[in-house]
């Protein structure tokens, strides 16, 4: 929906009655709703899982399935249920057309950024090569950390927490929100500190948000957060977000921690911090060229109202 010159996906429906106002369509409102059908959704997707033995110690493929359900399921099931019975829409940022397209660009793009972060860090001494494991566990790899993340924390912080804050709060404010949230989130992982923190809610949480802000495309931020992560550890043999790499290229990182990104892996890096920095940048520019930047909802409500009045005293 277009108001003001400005795209939101959901906006209030006009003459409902107060109560649904608050209890439904505020922003609010529908973030409660998306938690309260994601937090029971994971405890039966998990116990599921559990039920067949796709955890983990089971065979690559269904650990690698069972990390990909649960990492999916759940926030896919609260998504599609929140847009079609609270929203009543079609999710035109998940599910259009171009949607494979756009996938495939993200895939590109994720692929070229991180391949770029690893160039600047063997130009610099600090990454070497020293073997290659042909039979690196990619299956689980590509499942777990690639699709599964990359398709699961989309659709919760960019489709859910981005999106919603934005139509009720604005642009700036769904990007500080979903940035902060997308960092606290892998605090808890291996190796985290709060500097490691800090450059994923910087690098990742940002250019994610300013990506899906021009963009409007869920399928091309899941692309680009497949990409790296799959490059990341499989291809470049480094620890993602913690995680401990099988990666066909068998590699040490020499150097400062701020410089190699220490245990954690590249994220915690500064080459990783300027390279996604320098993108979100551009990201910002063309988002501010285009008028990308949405107003917040009681703005938004006053310019419509002005439009309305210009018209009739025009007619």
């Amino acid at each position: 929906m277009f108001v003001s010159g400005q795209k939101v996906a959901f906006a209030m429906p006009v003459g409902v009655p107060a109560w649904q106002r608050w209890l439904l369509y505020s922003s609010v409102a529908r973030l409660v709703i998306f938690i309260a059908v994601f937090v029971p959704s994971v405890m039966l997707v998990t116990k599921a899982l559990h039920a067949l033995g796709w955890t983990h110690g089971a065979p690559p493929l269904q650990a690698g399935l069972g990390q990909f359900f649960g990492r999916t399921v759940p926030e896919l099931t609260a998504f599609l249920l929140l847009t079609r019975f609270i929203e009543r829409r079609t999710p035109t940022e998940l599910v259009s057309r171009t949607m494979f397209s756009r996938a495939l660009t993200g895939l590109l793009i994720g692929t070229l950024l991180f391949s770029t972060v690893v160039g600047v860090m063997w130009l610099l001494g600090s990454y070497h090569v020293t073997g290659f494991n042909p039979h690196a566990n990619w299956v689980t790899a590509l499942l777990m950390v690639g699709l599964g993340a990359g398709i699961g924390e989309e659709i919760l912080f960019r489709g859910a927490l981005f999106r919603i804050v934005e139509e009720g709060f604005g642009s700036w404010a769904a990007l500080i929100v979903s940035a902060l949230f997308f960092g606290l989130a892998h605090i808890s992982n291996p190796g985290a500190t709060l500097w490691s923190s800090a450059a994923i809610t910087i690098e990742a949480g940002f250019l994610f948000g300013l990506l899906y802000m021009v963009t409007r495309s869920l399928p091309l931020c899941m692309g680009l957060h497949c990409a790296w992560n799959f490059c990341q550890g499989t291809v470049y043999g480094i620890p993602v977000s913690g995680t401990s790499a099988d990666g066909w290229l068998v590699s040490t990182r020499t150097g400062p921690d701020w410089l190699t990104g220490g245990s954690f892996g590249a994220e915690a890096s500064v080459i990783a911090l300027f390279t996604c920095t320098t993108l979100s940048v551009v990201l910002l520019i063309i988002a501010l060229k285009r008028g990308c930047v949405v107003s917040p909802a009681w703005i938004r409500r006053k310019q419509s109202v002005a439009q309305i009045d210009s018209l009739e005293a025009a007619a």
